[in-house]
């Protein structure tokens, strides 16, 4: 799985036709990601592919397997801190995609001259994600108590994640 690290590329427009089923996928199921579920597919396009600084695919002989967008956080004084979402294709999970593209977003930033990286809103149900960014250096900051309301758990805390890069 190690190639895929050179399969990891900027993305382009045309690509959004790969990219919606996995986005769709995952905002639709309402268990990871504070998007409106029932998101249009042009909302979508601009809140992953048109409005973040970059965008990222990662590919695997021709076919999108997973993809990730890296933007600033905030502006003026905050804006040496970027954020990232990553989503990874549930036919591809548990291939280590996810470490990868969070691998590759940190190494971007850096090169972009972004000194901070942070997730704003990690469900705390998303164990699985808590527990990578956790061994990936990202500490747990802060604590939304129940501001995800999951739809099989209720509401649930939600995570500010920050890393020093």
């Amino acid at each position: 799985m190690n190639r895929l690290r050179n399969d990891i590329r900027e993305a382009k427009k045309q690509d959004w036709n790969a990219i919606w089923p996995i986005f769709h996928s995952i905002v639709s199921a309402g268990e990871t990601y504070g998007f409106d579920p029932d998101i249009s597919k042009p909302q979508a396009k601009k809140i992953w592919l048109e409005t973040p600084r970059k965008t990222f695919v990662v590919e695997d002989d021709g076919e999108i397997l997973a993809t990730y967008y890296l933007k600033t956080n905030q502006a003026g004084p905050g804006s040496h801190v970027c954020n990232c979402g990553y989503m990874v294709s549930p036919l591809a999970r548990g291939k280590g995609l996810a470490t990868i593209m969070c691998e590759h977003s940190q190494q971007i930033a850096k090169k972009l001259g972004y000194k901070a990286m942070q997730f704003n809103f990690v469900a705390s149900s998303n164990e699985g994600a808590v527990r990578l960014w956790h061994k990936l250096g990202f500490e747990t900051v802060g604590c939304l108590p129940k501001a995800f309301n999951h739809p099989a758990k209720g509401y649930v805390d939600a995570f500010v994640m920050y890393k020093w890069l």
